[in-house]
């Protein structure tokens, strides 16, 4: 059965109604599940088989059937585990219907549906009984409903209804134990993603409105792989804290707790971020342990996972600490989010304060990448530096961008008139940023075209970063490019538009991890579990053979073994085109190493030499090291079979874009070129 569905178009803004299978979206779910990741941690699979060995072996001596209940089984690989440990018998427990599908087909294959079911239920719909999905209760717990903030997924809930109705009293869990860890920093490169700091402007001090700079902020964590932030980019005011620990062995609360941590300062700073990690003993003593600690901070070889990284959480005002002080650190629970006081730090004579919550907006609007966009000097100085190339005293401009301080830089350099069009914003609204000029007009881009400005005003610039919170993919900015158009009938004829075109590079890539997310796994710790590779690989040609899909490569590292390549140019001095634009060649590979996928991102020129880039920031070295951009993400198009590259630039890639107008699809193909 088919049926239309309505979705929003990034790029070009329209509302396009499609035909779509009733069966899209959970296809969609699994070919972006990453449950390849997770068979592909290693780490993570032994000590879970340890655990489960140990587990099993404990309740054996004391004369018992092992009976395990397997909650978020996935694959049924800790069941399999279970079972090959011993376990009589196992009741594995997954909510999501085609990944309990392939777990019955994966316990088919490796030989365990006689002592493995599988139940496609979520775990609080499981019964007991007779009649029930279990016989009997379980003595045996083993779980993994982790995410980055431990008990995200609802951890918690389930395992409180499980020791309520389905385990035995004193049964033993794998894992036993879990523990959280902070550690108070200061960090000015975190910091940045927290607030709006103050800029310079043609030698003036830009100071945010009162109301964005006494803000606390949203509470919501910040989740990123912390091993790739440098010990450099950071102060750690306090030792790491143990904040608290939960026994899964035994009955669980979800209801809202809070726990502190003394410590003395160990460095004097300005107390901003809190750092968060956590581990997991898999058995009572503690000697099987998974930790979710960040690569600085272990000696042996690191470990790479994405489906567990680490969590950083803003203070909502930053304070000075000095050497020595007393200070407590003090962390609330509820049932599915963590908060540290939202992020507080008091001295232990002070009653902790409420949760606060975003009062300015702009934590409702931006992302973290997006605060640290807006902060860095860096980028703010070029955009100045662009402005001032353009502007003149009569300079009427309108500015195309969500949430841009572009408007405000315009009117600090002496523009006439600033006019805004934030995407998303109905009639004429204040935005985040809208404190800041308080002659200027924020309206919608139906709005704009509503009030045909361009006889009210006569419009001589048109700027943009270009940003949209709407984006996903790089060329999804080429909203910019369709509202200029759409613009074009209220702007001078010689009227100056920045940037003033784009242009889409792309770079052949040797991952040093993130190739896991896609790797079919084949066998995992000894069993076959072929079936859910087939399983995402139906799922990655149900509708298209493949799509890029977009990744913070500054968190993901890797080695180009080709040169970067401009490889599309989009001018946006000319409207949008009626015929689609085309691009083919291709790019030889110079440095050896395995070929995982394409690297794909927009570099914005925003007068005939000056540039911005959203994904390389400098020069590929000569090993190949490459250094992204943080604010953005770019795309990715994974390869479904890697290639080997002796990089004597015998082979190559091969490439073919086409832009569709139309809907504002950019097609891609990608294929290996040998040359005799």
């Amino acid at each position: 059965m088919k049926t239309f569905c309505g979705r929003a178009n990034p790029t070009t803004g329209a509302l396009d109604w499609v035909e779509e299978s009733e069966e899209y979206d959970y296809h969609q779910e699994i070919a972006r599940s990453c449950y390849a990741d997770m068979l592909h941690d290693h780490d993570r699979n032994k000590k879970y088989y340890q655990g489960i060995r140990a587990a099993v072996a404990r309740v054996k001596a004391c004369g018992k059937k092992v009976i395990i209940l397997d909650i978020g089984t996935g694959t049924g690989l800790l069941s399999m585990m279970a079972v090959t440990a011993g376990a009589d018998f196992c009741y594995a427990v997954e909510v999501f219907k085609p990944m309990a599908e392939a777990a019955q087909r994966i316990v088919e294959k490796n030989g365990f549906s006689d002592k493995i079911k599988i139940i496609n239920k979520h775990s609080t719909d499981v019964t007991v009984g007779q009649d029930g999905d279990m016989q009997m209760k379980a003595n045996v717990l083993i779980t993994e409903l982790f995410d980055t903030e431990l008990i995200g997924e609802g951890a918690l809930p389930s395992y409180e209804h499980a020791h309520q109705n389905l385990v035995q009293e004193g049964c033993v869990a794998v894992p036993h134990r879990a523990t959280i860890y902070a550690q108070l920093v200061e960090s000015e490169l975190l910091w940045s993603w927290a607030q709006l700091q103050p800029a310079e402007v043609d030698g003036i001090r830009l100071v945010p409105p009162p109301d964005v700079g006494r803000c606390a902020g949203a509470h919501s964590v910040c989740d990123i792989q912390l091993s790739q932030v440098s010990p450099n980019n950071f102060t750690p005011l306090s030792p790491l804290c143990k904040m608290f620990s939960v026994d899964f062995s035994k009955p669980v609360s979800s209801t809202f707790q809070s726990h502190s941590s003394r410590f003395v300062a160990q460095s004097s700073g300005q107390a901003q971020v809190v750092l968060s990690w956590w581990d997991l003993d898999m058995d009572p003593s503690g000697n099987i342990v998974c930790t979710m600690a960040p690569g600085w901070t272990y000696q042996q070889p690191k470990m790479w996972r994405d489906h567990w990284m680490q969590s950083v959480y803003f203070l909502p005002v930053e304070s000075r600490v000095t050497k020595g002080d007393e200070l407590s650190l003090t962390v609330c629970h509820d049932d599915y989010s963590l908060c540290y006081l939202r992020k507080i730090l008091y001295h232990q004579t002070t009653a902790p304060p409420s949760r606060p919550c975003c009062t300015c907006q702009a934590h409702m609007v931006w992302t973290r990448p997006r605060f640290g966009e807006l902060n860095d000097s860096q980028r703010t100085e070029t955009y100045i530096k662009a402005l001032c190339c353009v502007l003149r005293k009569d300079s009427v401009c309108l500015s195309v961008s969500d949430g841009s301080l572009l408007p405000v830089f315009a009117h600090m350099l002496g523009a006439k008139k600033v006019l805004c069009c934030d995407h998303g914003h109905a009639g004429e609204n204040k935005t985040p940023h809208s404190d800041y000029v308080n002659d200027s007009y924020f309206y919608s881009l139906d709005f704009c075209l509503g009030l045909e400005l361009g006889k009210l005003y006569n419009i001589s610039v048109l700027m943009g970063e270009p940003y949209f919170s709407t984006s996903l993919l790089p060329w999804h900015s080429l909203y910019f490019w369709y509202c200029r158009t759409a613009l074009a009938g209220l702007l001078q004829p010689s009227a100056t538009i920045l940037p003033c075109s784009a242009t889409l590079h792309m770079v052949a890539v040797e991952f040093q991890d993130l190739w896991r997310i896609r790797a079919p796994c084949g066998k995992c710790e000894g069993f076959d579990v072929t079936p859910m590779d087939e399983m995402v690989q139906q799922s990655l040609d149900f509708r298209e053979s493949h799509e890029a899909e977009p990744h913070p490569l500054w968190e993901y590292p890797c080695r180009a073994l080709t040169q970067s390549t401009a490889i599309m140019n989009f001018d946006f001095t000319e409207c949008v085109p009626q015929q689609p634009i085309s691009s083919q060649g291709s790019v030889p590979f110079i440095r050896n190493g395995c070929c995982h996928g394409i690297a794909l991102w927009m570099e914005y020129h925003l007068t005939s030499d000056i540039t911005v880039s959203a994904g390389l920031i400098k020069s590929i070295t000569e090993q190949g090291d490459c250094e992204w951009s943080r604010h953005r993400k770019q795309g990715v198009y994974f390869f479904r079979s890697p290639w080997e590259s002796s990089g004597d630039g015998r082979a190559g890639v091969s490439y073919s874009f086409t832009f569709e107008p139309s809907s504002g699809d950019i097609k891609m193909d990608f294929s290996f070129k040998c040359q005799q």
